[in-house]
């Protein structure tokens, strides 16, 4: 079994009725780097989340829950729960 790390940031802008809308996902190299990203699109969306997620790619089997590293601004309740 081979394990695979994947660091994604996911940006949040306004949507429609004041709902967030999720921009399309970021894949970065490393959790500096997401960290980075993560810290830029801050500056321009109202939410921004970084994140990694461990995968089998023989399997395709993902963690059940993400490892959240980096939060700023408004994010949808389903990542409150996140660690």
């Amino acid at each position: 079994m081979t394990t695979e790390t994947t660091f994604l940031v996911q940006a949040f802008s306004s949507g429609k009725g004041g709902q967030l809308k999720a921009s399309a996902p970021v894949s970065c190299r490393s959790a500096d780097g997401a960290r980075r990203t993560a810290e830029r699109l801050s500056l321009s969306h109202l939410g921004v989340v970084a994140f990694s997620m461990v995968s089998d790619p023989e399997t395709g089997d993902y963690d059940d829950q993400p490892t959240v590293f980096y939060r700023a601004g408004q994010l949808p309740s389903e990542f409150d729960a996140m660690p």
